[in-house]
């Protein structure tokens, strides 16, 4: 099982930087005349809490929703449904220049650094953009300064400036994406999957300058990956999500030591262990039953036809995420 780092930030009543309140998106699929187009609910009724200098992971498998909900965090989707808050500020009520000056303080880490970065564009100018965009009254050499600064800050330094995107390795082309976040001040980084196309190595090296970055500048994450052992490694709070909903929300340490829903259960089995010895004499769990198909959600709880506790309530209701059994954690199922 992945091990939760020692030091957990302690949860206050301060005011979240990010929330969200029955958040969803849809898609409309058409097909050819005469069938009618498909409804795919890739996000529904997601309300999640984000503290300021903390890390919410969000993991679950390829499909369930967790890019298409850091895309409407960041602004690049706009959701179907619910409400988004920036400082308690609700951003689905603004528009226009008001928007852009809210949502300016949410930036991203893409999954793969080469596709995200413009090959055309010098190290320079791709760090300097968010500069040239939210803040033109610096003068260039002054916006110049807080981008060798920047690139410094990450582990590259100013000689990169001149050179292109391909001239880099992929480590440091991920450097250059999470310096070009933090460049200006950044309240909310979501990470996409930011360590997933690196090696392991890398992968520890990334993962280590973003809690530095976060200790120093107190920014907060949105980190989300498949990966339960990456994520236990940066996260304070996770939500473990399936076909669009949290089935699971809570601190780390609960989430992944004791979790309460049989999917997190099934999540946690599925992830190797280091020792070989433990790892040999261990019988995960496997997963048996059919896969839903997203356009055609089974009724109830959408992970029953895969769940070995489902029952008939299960096909009849949908399970609440709420604290159940006294566990610290909340959990939707009618059985945690």
């Amino acid at each position: 099982m992945p091990n939760v780092h020692d030091v957990v930030a302690p949860v206050t009543d301060e005011a979240p930087v990010l929330q969200t309140n029955g958040l969803g998106r849809s898609f409309r699929i058409s097909r050819p005349w005469p069938q009618k187009p498909l409804w795919l609910d890739a996000v529904n009724d997601v309300s999640l809490s984000l503290g300021r200098s903390r890390t919410l992971g969000i993991v679950g498998e390829s499909g369930c929703g967790k890019s298409t909900l850091s895309r409407m965090l960041v602004g690049i989707l706009q959701p179907t449904v619910g409400t988004l808050r920036i400082d308690g500020v609700d951003v689905s009520q603004l528009h226009g220049q008001r928007w852009r000056e809210v949502m300016r303080d949410v930036q991203m880490v893409f999954q793969s650094p080469y596709t995200a970065l413009n090959p055309r564009l010098t190290i320079g100018e791709i760090v300097r953009e968010p500069l040239d965009i939210h803040e033109p009254h610096l003068p260039k050499a002054g916006r110049m300064a807080k981008v060798v600064a920047m690139l410094e800050r990450v582990g590259l330094n100013a000689a990169h400036v001149s050179r292109y995107p391909y001239s880099l390795s992929g480590g440091q082309q991920q450097r250059v994406g999470i310096a070009r976040a933090l460049v200006r001040p950044t309240r909310v980084v979501i990470c996409d999957e930011p360590v997933s196309a690196l090696d392991v190595s890398v992968q520890a090296q990334v993962l280590n300058l973003l809690r530095e970055l976060q200790e120093d500048l107190q920014v907060s994450y949105v980190f989300v990956s498949h990966d339960l052992a990456v994520v236990a490694n940066v996260a304070h709070d996770i939500a473990v999500m399936y076909m669009g909903r949290i089935v699971e929300l809570g601190a780390a340490r609960d989430v992944l030591q004791a979790p309460r829903h049989p999917y997190t259960q099934a999540l946690l089995d599925s992830a190797n262990e280091p020792d070989p010895r433990v790892e040999r004499a261990r019988t995960p769990r496997v997963l048996t039953g059919e896969l839903p198909r997203p356009t055609d959600p089974p009724s109830g709880c959408r992970f029953r036809t895969r769940c070995w506790m489902a029952r008939d309530i299960c096909a009849q209701s949908v399970p609440l995420l709420v604290n159940r059994s006294g566990a610290p954690q909340r959990v939707a199922c009618h059985f945690a």
